[in-house]
């Protein structure tokens, strides 16, 4: 669990005083920041550089990569002769995960591929702080960094992963797009369902599922709130949706949007929308209201995402998403492969 975390509107400007302490006698900081706000002089000019403090601007337009996260250890290592003081991670989920896997990969040798899995990390990452500027993804409490590999999409999911530090600041996702906020809102809401649904629930994961549920239901259903509410409302939720996943997993939704992933680039909170829309047999009342919420939003996903897929292509995807065993085993149990065959999933794609 992230030992450390502070919540509140401003709390981005205690940076400074947080992580003061942690500097080892000049050695930089790194701040990886989502090159969205490259030319936001606003937030940029509030980033608390000292000394040889590098600013690192890292594009999220695409999902994160394991030969990116390799780019980045060489490149700071050999400018900075060493190890940095610590990694700042400020941006989306993208951005967190980038942020973690750089942690830890300046301290354990290898390629960053060859850590994709289960407690694989065996040495401590370097001092990581997480900055959320959206809300959903719930990465800024994860014990895994979600990377692609050569091969597959899957985390780096350690005890090692998780951030030393959290500064959840609302007043940071003022601005977000419509459709991004949906997508990684929703993203939130499918954590909280599949945990709910799962055979892997237990009392701990429940607690936190269930009050970040009735949050997505109170912010995207209802409008009782202020814009001032839901972003911190929405913080909260998907911080507690990020809890109930750690000790239980997510399900057929992420499974399958991470073949898409994989193959088309899709990102990943549309991805899991385009994915839940189609999934009634499976959650159907909360599919249900998960189409009520984008009816409220008007939201339009995109059709017919698989229907230019070649069969090799097809078949990539449904690799990928077969190889996520334990979040099949989260949704079916642990006889999920003779519920779920190659032939129903891909039935299940081309609905997509």
């Amino acid at each position: 669990m992230v030992p450390k975390v502070i919540f509140g509107a401003g709390s981005f400007n205690q940076l400074a005083e947080i992580i003061s302490p942690k500097r080892k006698s000049r050695v930089p900081f790194v701040f990886i920041v989502d090159d969205v706000f490259k030319k936001n002089e606003g937030l940029v000019n509030r980033i608390p550089l000292n000394f040889n403090d590098k600013l690192l601007f890292i594009s999220a337009n695409e999902e994160p990569k394991t030969t990116e996260i390799d780019t980045i250890v060489k490149d700071l290592k050999e400018e900075f002769n060493g190890i940095p003081s610590g990694i700042i991670g400020i941006g989306g989920g993208g951005i967190m995960d980038v942020a973690k896997a750089v942690s830890i990969m300046l301290t354990n040798s290898g390629k960053a591929h060859e850590y994709q899995g289960l407690d694989l990390v065996k040495k401590k990452a370097v001092y990581h702080v997480g900055v959320p500027t959206i809300s959903g993804t719930g990465a800024e409490v994860s014990r895994a960094s979600v990377l692609m590999g050569p091969t597959k999409k899957l985390g780096i999911n350690s005890d090692f992963t998780p951030f030393d530090q959290v500064i959840l600041d609302p007043e940071l996702t003022i601005g977000v797009p419509k459709n991004q906020w949906f997508y990684t809102g929703m993203d939130c809401f499918i954590h909280c369902v599949a945990s709910l649904n799962g055979t892997l629930l237990n009392a701990f994961s429940q607690s936190y599922g269930e009050k970040a549920y009735d949050l997505c239901l109170e912010i995207f259903t209802e409008d009782k709130n202020s814009d001032a509410e839901k972003r911190a409302k929405l913080m909260m939720a998907s911080w507690h949706s990020g809890m109930s996943i750690a000790y239980s997993q997510v399900g057929i939704a992420h499974a399958m949007s991470y073949g898409l992933s994989y193959v088309l680039g899709t990102k990943h909170g549309i991805g899991n929308c385009i994915v839940f829309n189609q999934l009634e047999e499976f959650y159907g009342n909360d599919v249900a209201i998960f189409k009520e919420m984008m009816a409220r939003f008007d939201i339009d996903l995109p059709q017919n995402v698989c229907a230019g897929l070649s069969e090799i292509e097809l078949n990539t995807v449904i690799d990928v998403a077969l190889g996520l065993t334990p979040l099949w085993e989260n949704a079916l149990g642990k006889d999920w492969q003779t519920l779920m065959t190659r032939d129903r999933l891909k039935n299940l794609y081309l609905k997509i």
